[in-house]
């Protein structure tokens, strides 16, 4: 890999990770400024071109990539976010940190009818963007992985209002049922078509890249349900796992994205899935940040049988490398420095040896 000098360590730690055979520290992705110094591309004008012109993501991406140092079981990669514009039909507003939609009405009385529609504008602009990164990290200069599409209840909670989607699972429990199950057949359907665009182009046309890159050797599929911390584990069970369902007949694997401590009352359901491979934990704002905050809960995950996966400060690394799993354990740091990032990875080294 041209930007991971590397890879082919990385790769059988990572693969070690995945099958649970990992020997020594587990595995840490640390990332810190380069300090070479390379021109940053302009940025086009108007927010529409920010996120969805090829040649601006393209150019930008290199810039990230170009200036990063990418240490330890780290993997460069981008975060292409015009993956939402793959939306059931909505029309995307775009914002300076975000994209946000304009809010649709439904109408009940009429059964749902989402569908891919590869002429709609929004699908073109993401699938031209999309292709037009891949084809730039060529076969593996650069991981581009699986596309940043929204899962459906996530999805239909924004096109809605969250307001009004609450309202509908009480009042129109059936056919918001069918409308989840649907639009994550929709989605799905999305994700193989642009998976099926870049497969001649990049070798690692399935990876999780973006916030939270991850890699395994085969096939998994990546999902969420940030709107779940404002469900009951029934209403979980109702309207959330039958899009769980629908996604793990597409990939046999899961790596699950959980947002706050209102959302861990899911995690019994969660953990009991058979194809959840994955928890991926963001800790609410009024929480303590990943770290030894949360280890009883950590290893809850880990005691049956799935991968903690860690966003967390450099200085929360010692305590969970002391005292998890680290068959089970992948954590996402940063540093200041090189030399920061290297001294962490050999101080994790020693942690290990300490435990005995």
């Amino acid at each position: 890999m041209k930007y991971k000098q590397d890879w082919d360590r990385v790769q059988d730690r990572l693969t070690a990770l995945w099958k649970g055979t990992l020997k020594g520290r587990p595995c840490i992705s640390v990332v810190a400024p380069a300090g070479r110094k390379v021109e940053a591309p302009v940025r086009p004008e108007g927010l529409e071109s920010f996120w969805t012109d090829p040649d601006w993501n393209v150019r930008r991406t290199r810039h990230q990539i170009e200036t990063t140092w990418w240490g330890g079981e780290s993997i460069p990669s981008c975060l292409l976010m015009c993956g939402w514009l793959q939306c059931l039909g909505g029309e995307p507003l775009y914002a300076e940190q975000t994209i946000w939609f304009k809010h649709l009405g439904m109408d009940f009385k009429r059964p749902p009818d989402f569908r891919m529609d590869t002429g709609n504008p929004s699908f073109r602009r993401h699938e031209a963007a999309y292709v037009a990164l891949a084809t730039a990290a060529g076969w593996d200069d650069f991981l581009v992985g699986q596309p940043c599409v929204l899962p459906a209840n996530d999805l239909l909670s924004m096109l809605m209002s969250t307001e009004d989607f609450l309202v509908a699972l009480c009042d129109e429990p059936d056919w918001m049922q069918k409308a989840i199950v649907q639009g994550a057949q929709v989605q799905a359907a999305i994700r193989q078509h642009l998976a099926d665009r870049i497969r001649s182009l990049h070798r690692f046309w399935y990876g999780c890249a973006g916030w939270m890159p991850f890699w395994a050797p085969e096939p998994f599929m990546a999902t969420q349900s940030d709107v779940s911390c404002m469900l009951s584990p029934d209403m979980y069970e109702q309207f959330v796992v039958p899009e769980l369902e629908v996604y793990s007949k597409v990939a046999p694997w899961m790596w699950y994205h959980l947002d706050g401590g209102d959302a861990r009352q899911h995690v019994p359901r969660l953990l009991s899935l058979p194809y959840l491979r994955v928890l991926q934990y963001t800790p609410a704002p009024c929480e303590p940040p990943n770290g030894p905050g949360h280890l009883a809960f950590y290893r809850q995950v880990q005691k049956a049988g799935k991968i903690v996966h860690i966003h967390l400060p450099p200085e929360n690394v010692e305590p969970l490398v002391r005292e998890l799993d680290p068959n089970l354990l992948m954590l996402h740091t940063w540093c200041r420095t090189v030399a920061e990032g290297e001294a962490l990875l050999e101080s994790a080294d020693r942690w290990v040896c300490a435990r005995g």
